[in-house]
């Protein structure tokens, strides 16, 4: 049996475990990343005293559920200097920073040299508890979706697959199997997400609206649609705050982001039309008919594809808050990607074919706003295997 692939921000986690206890330690990221698994490689690798939980029930779990894990784990203490206790899915868990709060405080003061790791795959809701009750007591390790760098190493893919398939490392091994493979994505993976995810956890007043913006969004990605159309091909009387807000749940649990458009004016921003962009493109094939021999045959579809892996891989730098991610367009002309960072600003654009329309929207953007670096992902460019096998922010200095 192959052995399972050790991610690289397993040597961040063991960091942060050998040394001395100051902090909670907080994992967050999308499911089936490899969060758990990553966190219990790192505490067989280092073989400290530990104890596992997850929350992740078909029922929720309560307070007391926090704190009887709690005294197991303080039991460890007896035979052991130290113990780390792991808390899998904890924003399922009402009112669960008030609780861990007090508990950690607890230990504190008497010196028990418990360490406490918090998983969990949304972003969006646990971040709510971090903020309002453990201000100072914690730090974030955030876990992205697969690279096409893991998916290469361990699975022996092209940039081809990778593009196609997306990163979900569970659903790898299914992908001779195109209608096994869909199955996955949509039940492991999409279906426990919204069920659990969102729906159980948060007030949601149109549960269907919140489907159908996701399929649409999946199917859409790499274009922008405003709002309006939205509501307009999902055939529903809303407004355009609730499909927003919908649209920011999807974003908090790892599946679609509304990328807006740059303008130098975060309230312009804001009320822009956006670019909607998966995180993992599986999200995008698996709502398509096209298959994998198919997509590489029809150039206009295989473009999206190549631009959503693009974007996917950026948003991998904004989840490690390397950098913001916008879109640009002015008329007829576009930029798919605006990078604002610490060293300025980089456009960029994603181009299968010619790239004139490239140099076209390069230069109406700099006639609006000051572009520090432009960059063109393709034939004419930097080729997208190189693109996708180095850091996201690595072609912007």
């Amino acid at each position: 049996m192959r052995d399972l692939y050790v991610r690289s921000v397993n040597n961040i986690i063991k960091k942060r475990l050998q040394e001395p206890r100051r902090f909670i330690q907080v994992l967050y990221g999308p499911r089936q990343v490899g969060k758990t698994t990553a966190i219990l490689q790192v505490l067989e690798g280092i073989r400290i005293a530990h104890s596992y939980a997850s929350a992740d029930k078909p029922l929720l779990q309560d307070v007391d559920w926090v704190q009887d894990e709690w005294q197991k784990a303080r039991g460890l203490l007896a035979k052991n200097k130290q113990a780390v206790l792991v808390l899998d899915e904890i924003q399922k868990v009402p009112e669960w920073s008030e609780v861990v709060k007090r508990l950690w405080d607890e230990d504190t003061r008497q010196g028990r040299l418990l360490h406490v790791v918090l998983l969990g795959s949304s972003p969006f809701l646990i971040q709510k508890g971090l903020t309002e009750s453990l201000a100072g007591r914690f730090e974030v390790i955030r876990i992205p979706h697969w690279s096409f760098v893991e998916c290469r190493d361990y699975f022996g893919w092209d940039a081809d697959v990778y593009i196609y398939y997306g990163g979900y490392p569970g659903a790898a091994p299914l992908i001779e199997d195109r209608s096994r493979w869909v199955r996955y994505i949509e039940d492991a993976l999409i279906e426990t997400t919204v069920s659990r995810d969102i729906l159980l956890l948060t007030r949601i007043d149109k549960p269907a609206l919140l489907r159908r913006l996701f399929y649409l969004a999946c199917l859409y990605s790499g274009q922008i649609v405003t709002y309006e159309s939205m509501l307009g091909q999902l055939h529903e009387k809303g407004n355009t705050t609730t499909l927003a807000h919908y649209l920011d749940l999807l974003d908090g649990v790892g599946f679609v982001r509304g990328l807006q458009k740059y303008s130098g004016s975060i309230i312009r921003q804001r009320a822009s039309s956006p670019k909607l962009q998966v995180y993992n493109n599986a999200l995008m094939t698996s709502q398509s008919d096209t298959s994998f021999d198919e997509a590489r045959e029809d150039k206009p579809y295989w473009g999206r594809l190549v631009e959503s892996a693009v974007g996917a891989h950026l948003l991998r730098g904004v989840m490690e808050h390397r950098f913001e991610l916008f879109y640009w367009r002015e008329k007829s002309n576009e930029v798919d990607f605006v990078i604002r960072h610490r060293k300025g600003v980089t456009a960029v654009e994603v181009k299968t074919g010619s790239s004139e329309r490239a140099r076209r929207g390069f230069s109406a953007f700099s006639r609006n706003y000051k572009a520090d670096k432009m960059i063109i992902i393709g034939p004419e460019g930097i080729p997208v295997e190189d693109f996708l096998l180095a850091e996201p922010d690595a072609f912007m200095s």
